[in-house]
């Protein structure tokens, strides 16, 4: 048998296959009806794992091949029941009700930032709200208290770095304090060595700034032999530079902290990489998607059993979503069970969208939608 005649073969098998799954899709909208009907949940754990112990068996030396086959049809199966049932009416009533404006020109809004003056979260808020009155915050956790007292309307927080990676306690608040993400606006980062005047960069011993920027700047803080201090921002590592009146010592801050702190610039733009950004998100109580929403978060938990994240992910592929972002973090208190963060670029004015979320919700423990927003 040629090449050309095993293709063929392979083509008939292909018909067959096809008509075979679309007449077990078709039972699965009986299946969906019945359980309507009779206030049955979608989601068996204990058909799924039969089948699938099942199919392992029938697949002989392609067990493990036939298992993985099964499970995404087992996921599509299911996605479709979801859709049938409507699932998770709790999160679409939320999503279909939220707001769809943001008062970023507003001269009212009170808007809560991480650090002092002229950081780079500052900087972040007046790109997002210009005429905004700014209340600084000097931790993570303060910020989102602001929110959450009504101290603010918004708060903004820095969640990632392009080479530091993310800012995993930002996450952690996120979920304490179940507020949305609004938007996202990616800042340049160009970190400057700042000294008293008149000190010179060989005179340098030790370094302040805020870890991230410590992080950022590893490079040269190892290569010159420098001892780093972190501390709670890096115009807050300006100020200490300033009191402490040493010229041993140094901030790593922006350019604007530096002159406001009356500090003399020996080093500009001197991180690890030249393309260093700073994502930060702008976080409310209040749920707001705007009609252009371009990029989904999400954090949920899944069952510590083998392929429970590739049947999820298998989801997601099967829409033809991107996913830009995907990482993990122990749950405290549960050995060996993590919560993922979760972005991908998606608009839940998409029904297609929408009804994945709103099964994902049903289905999933500690699932949490975190917004559907712009990135500026």
């Amino acid at each position: 048998m040629n090449l050309d005649e095993i293709r063929a073969q392979i083509d008939e098998i292909d018909e067959e296959l096809i008509k075979l799954f679309c007449r077990r899709m078709d039972c699965s909208k009986l299946v969906a009806q019945y359980k309507l009907e009779n206030n049955i949940p979608v989601f068996n754990s204990k058909r799924e794992e039969d089948i699938l112990n099942r199919v392992f068996v029938q697949g002989g030396e392609y067990g493990e091949s036939t298992k993985l086959l099964y499970t995404a049809i087992i996921e599509l199966s299911r996605t479709l029941q979801h859709d049938l049932l409507g699932s998770g009416a709790e999160l679409r009533h939320t999503i279909l009700n939220a707001r769809t404006d943001i008062p970023f020109l507003s001269d009212n809004v009170r808007v809560a930032c991480f650090g002092k003056a002229e950081t780079y979260s500052h900087e972040a808020a007046r790109r997002v709200f210009p005429n905004a009155r700014p209340i600084f915050c000097g931790k993570f956790g303060s910020v989102f208290e602001a929110v959450e007292n009504g101290d603010a309307e918004f708060g903004v927080i820095p969640i990632e770095n392009s080479s530091a990676g993310s800012v995993t306690d930002v996450y952690d608040l996120m979920l304490q304090h179940r507020f949305y993400i609004c938007t996202a606006v990616d800042i340049k980062i160009n970190h400057c060595l700042a000294v008293l005047p008149g000190t010179e960069l060989s005179e340098v011993r030790k370094v302040y700034s805020h870890p991230q920027a410590l992080s950022q700047c590893s490079d040269f803080i190892n290569s010159h032999n420098l001892s780093s201090v972190p501390c709670g921002s890096t115009a807050l590592a300006a100020t200490m530079v300033l009191h402490d009146a040493k010229p041993t010592h140094a901030a790593i801050c922006s350019a604007a902290a530096a002159i406001d702190n009356g500090l003399e610039i020996r080093l500009r733009d001197f991180q690890n990489t030249p393309n260093n950004c700073t994502r930060f998100i702008v976080v409310s109580k209040d749920l707001s998607i705007p009609k252009d929403a371009g990029k989904i978060s999400l954090c949920f938990s899944l069952p510590h059993v083998t392929g429970s994240l590739y049947s999820i992910l298998c989801r997601f592929s099967a829409h033809g979503l991107n996913l830009t972002k995907i990482e993990s973090r122990p749950i405290v208190g549960k050995a060996f069970e993590y919560l993922f963060y979760l972005d991908f670029s998606g608009s839940v004015h998409s029904a297609s969208v929408l009804n994945l979320l709103c099964a994902l919700s049903s289905e999933l423990s500690e699932f949490s939608f975190l917004g559907n927003y712009k990135e500026i």
